[in-house]
């Protein structure tokens, strides 16, 4: 197998959130801007891997899984603004 530069960004993407899913679980005292952005950027890198390598389920999970991390994004910001 060969690997393109989709492969990479997607491999990129996986590493983001494998590395989000370590810190949510080893982290005494969780910081969610940090967590989805991790997130958000393993997404979009994913779903930019997917322009190349389509399959409309993983756009679908890549999809909501920006989505709710970008609203979580949204609510700690707020969050902490008016703290």
């Amino acid at each position: 197998m060969t690997f393109d530069w989709a492969d990479w960004t997607g491999l990129i993407g996986s590493a983001m959130f494998i590395i989000g899913f370590v810190y949510a679980n080893i982290s005494k005292d969780m910081d969610k801007v940090a967590f989805n952005l991790l997130n958000i950027i393993g997404a979009v890198l994913l779903l930019v891997s997917l322009t190349v390598h389509f399959n409309l389920a993983a756009v679908v999970l890549e999809t909501v899984w920006a989505l709710i991390a970008t609203g979580g994004l949204i609510g700690e910001i707020v969050r902490r603004r008016s703290a």
